[in-house]
């Protein structure tokens, strides 16, 4: 499609289909893809963040696994602004959507002293789905508000919005610089050397 390989096509009529994108990571990689792809088609990208992780290393003859854990960390639906960052402005197109899914996965590893040096001679070899067990659809940018709790007054400052999704600062930033960047956040202000924002529903 337009020069480029896409995931998936859904439609009758290849010029009036929507577009499907996967992308697990990088949004930068895909960035000037989606800016091509959606000046003739509608795009939707979907982006899976692991709510629960379990890591299965394999033996090294490939028999089985040798270990399955489950991984500390879990993933929340505010983890995407780790990689809207990178094109928050598509948001502003009518015809780009984002479709986040809270899932379950495991990541299978396999010893390789060559590659695997980062960690300890383990390589991910592939990533398995388990289930989804979540979704929430962004179609506009007044969307990514509803990240945004009603209880939080405005206006407020980033720490503020740090406290009150209990996520930590720096995410908040990043939170709070995507919404910016889409238009439906707005400065109005200072307190201190923090700056203070406000909703913008509408333009």
């Amino acid at each position: 499609m337009d020069g480029f390989y896409v995931d998936i096509v859904r439609g009758d009529c290849i010029t009036k289909s929507l577009l499907i994108e996967i992308q697990t990571r990088n949004f930068s990689a895909i960035k000037r893809k989606l800016e091509k792809l959606l000046s003739s088609h509608p795009v939707r990208l979907v982006y899976p963040i692991a709510r629960e992780k379990w890591i299965v290393k394999l033996a090294d003859n490939g028999d089985g696994p040798i270990i399955r854990r489950k991984s500390p960390k879990r993933g929340a639906f505010e983890d995407a602004f780790l990689e809207l960052v990178r094109l928050p402005e598509l948001l502003r197109n009518p015809g780009f959507s984002i479709e986040l899914l809270l899932i379950e996965e495991e990541e299978v590893r396999r010893y390789d002293g060559a590659r695997g040096w980062r960690r300890r001679g383990w390589v991910t070899e592939e990533r398995r789905l388990l289930q989804v067990v979540d979704q929430r659809t962004l179609s506009t940018p007044a969307d990514m508000l509803a990240f945004i709790p009603d209880t939080l007054a405005e206006p407020f400052t980033v720490s503020e919005l740090a406290a009150a999704t209990a996520r930590p600062a720096w995410l908040a930033g990043k939170m709070a610089y995507c919404m910016r960047k889409a238009g439906c956040l707005t400065p109005v202000g200072k307190r201190g050397n923090a700056i203070l924002y406000a909703r913008r529903l509408s333009d």
